[in-house]
């Protein structure tokens, strides 16, 4: 009986062995990523007390490593990140951007580790992308995001794909810190962070979604309960330091996002419907893009861009210290810009964009740029004006930082 058992044992062993040898030999592993040097030049002089002058300049690595077996059907990614900067040292940090495992099959899919997830159809804004928290030392566009812990089932259905998240641990926001550009006149403090929720950043946020592609349009729609990713701003003091001290309440968030292909016409539109223990709002961003194609005889592509954007809180009087109030930036305002593809073996890209409040006197200017070199190479070039004459605006303090940036990159 024993021998029976030892031999049983042994028979196992030997099969679970040659499994995973099989496993290891259908192994499939890439390596990937980008190491970017970029400078900032600011045109005027700080407007706050302790902030650099001047260029900024800093170093960027992203890998990415890629394991895949079971046909493609399992694999494993991971996106480390880390920045170093010249002048500020909350811009020096580093990130997991993904680590996750991925099952694939037929009709169903599952994630699980840390993620980027990103929802959204607009340019200008992306008002129902909710997932992840917006990495705020890299840039004031809010198009940077921090990984997120999550368990991510996804079903594939005739009528659509439905997501389900599980989001256990919450990040909290980036700012720059006392020496930093891009910011108002009171640092964020980064230490004293307060949640409505007893369980802080250990709370289990949940997100549904389904999305779906009829014909010419592209639909989405999604439900989300846990901890608000925009945080509460209260003056606060720190010793004898007047800061701004983080407070993140609850929030249950509605979200739809449409997007129509129709010709030459690309109509977009995203709104949300926001309730939190404090109040209830909606915001909307809707516009279109309309393309030329092949101007004047050339490969040339043109793209002419228009959105609207408009939040029933308001604007935050970023004049007074009641940052404690809630609010938006883009509270009643308008965009419009255009894209020029040149379609080249470069793929050299140009972005140009102006913002307006309606509602102020305040304006934004922007240029994004990139060409490829070589094989591995791209060079990217963007500008930021922002001019204001009204204090309540954001704009206002941020006023002194118009800046340039180019960056290099090389891709591995």
């Amino acid at each position: 009986m024993v021998n029976s058992k030892v031999n049983l044992l042994a028979k196992s062993i030997g099969l679970t062995v040659a499994l995973l040898a099989t496993q290891v030999n259908a192994v499939e592993f890439e390596a990937s990523g980008k190491l970017a040097l970029e400078q900032r030049y600011f045109f005027k002089d700080a407007q706050f007390e302790n902030q650099f002058n001047g260029g900024q300049t800093s170093l960027v690595v992203e890998p990415e490593l890629y394991w895949s077996w079971n046909d493609g059907f399992d694999s494993i990614i991971f996106t480390p990140f880390y920045r170093v900067d010249s002048q500020d040292d909350n811009r020096q940090h580093g990130d997991i951007r993904e680590l996750a495992y991925i099952h694939a099959a037929d009709d169903w899919e599952l994630r699980l580790g840390i993620r980027k997830e990103f929802w959204g159809v607009t340019e200008f804004q992306h008002l129902v992308d909710v997932i992840n928290q917006t990495d705020g030392v890299e840039d004031f566009d809010g198009e940077d995001k921090l990984g997120q812990q999550m368990v991510n089932l996804s079903l594939v259905r005739d009528w659509g794909i439905v997501d389900v998240f599980l989001l256990p641990g919450f990040r909290e926001r980036t700012f720059a810190g006392e020496e930093g550009r891009l910011r108002g006149p009171i640092v964020v403090d980064d230490d004293n962070v307060n949640y409505e929720s007893s369980a802080g950043q250990q709370h289990l946020d949940v997100a549904l979604r389904w999305a779906n592609s009829i014909g010419d349009y592209d639909i989405g729609a999604y439900w989300f309960h846990g901890t608000n990713r925009e945080p509460i701003l209260i003056p606060s003091h720190n010793g004898e330091k007047l800061v701004l001290q983080q407070y993140y309440n609850q929030m249950d968030q509605l979200g739809l996002d449409f997007q129509a292909t129709l010709g030459d016409w690309l109509w977009k539109f995203e709104t949300i419907y926001r309730k939190t223990s404090a109040e209830s709002f909606v915001a909307t961003q809707a516009g279109f893009e309309y393309s030329f194609i092949g101007i004047f005889d050339t490969n040339f592509d043109l793209g002419l861009l228009t959105e609207y954007a408009w939040d029933s809180r308001g604007e935050v009087d970023f004049s007074t210290l009641e940052f404690g109030k809630s609010g938006s930036v883009f509270q009643n305002d308008v965009f419009v810009g255009a894209r020029l593809a040149l379609n080249d073996m470069q793929s050299s890209e140009v972005l140009m964009g102006i913002g307006t409040d309606l509602d102020h006197s305040a304006s934004s200017f922007l240029v994004e740029a990139s060409r490829r070199f070589g094989e591995s190479f791209k060079a990217s070039l963007d500008i930021r004006l922002l001019q204001s004459s009204d204090s309540i605006d954001t704009a206002f303090m941020l006023r002194h930082d118009n800046h340039a940036q180019l960056s290099v990159e090389w891709y591995f």
